[in-house]
């Protein structure tokens, strides 16, 4: 990820205002979770898979407070059962930032699949998303992927791909 990408997102965060960030780390984002971790006013939980990311930030939102799931685009197909319930059983938002895994241009064969079924499972859930492959685009991606989350009570999601994760 390009330092001015880390830069970007960190910035669409704050505007936006979370305060915090949970995580499955994954090697397209390698260069943003250190500076996650480091900077003192977002709060970093690691999770051990998806799931378990979305129903904390779920309970995040319960508390009053702004978090993010923050994962590979995989990691969708994991946490699709507590975003459903949160989300049509319950009116709890998440708000998902994903690198792109399996966009084109992918030259690793594993991650392919992933690329091939993020878009239409985003699309099963109805969850409203915006793929962003330029720097430029990336903060007022994430800002107003939570102002239609906390408009709607539902879920949105960025996933970032192109030159910005290669």
């Amino acid at each position: 990820m390009t330092p001015g990408a880390v830069d970007a997102v960190i910035r669409g965060l704050k505007r936006a205002g979370v305060s915090i960030v949970c995580y499955l780390p994954d090697s397209l984002f390698k260069e943003l979770y250190p500076a996650l971790d480091a900077d003192p006013d977002l709060r970093t939980i690691p999770v051990t898979n998806e799931g378990e990311g979305a129903a904390i930030c779920g309970g995040v939102f319960l508390s009053g407070k702004r978090a993010v799931l923050v994962m590979e685009n995989s990691g969708l197909r994991a946490s699709v059962e507590p975003l459903a319930r949160m989300g049509l059983g319950a009116g709890i938002p998440v708000v998902m930032l994903m690198s792109y895994r399996g966009d084109l241009g992918e030259n690793n064969w594993w991650a392919i699949p992933h690329g091939i079924t993020m878009e239409p499972v985003l699309q099963a859930l109805r969850i409203p998303y915006r793929v962003v492959r330029e720097e430029e685009a990336i903060e007022t991606a994430i800002a107003d992927a939570y102002a239609s989350a906390y408009a709607s009570y539902y879920h949105a999601a960025v996933a970032l791909g192109g030159s910005i994760v290669r």
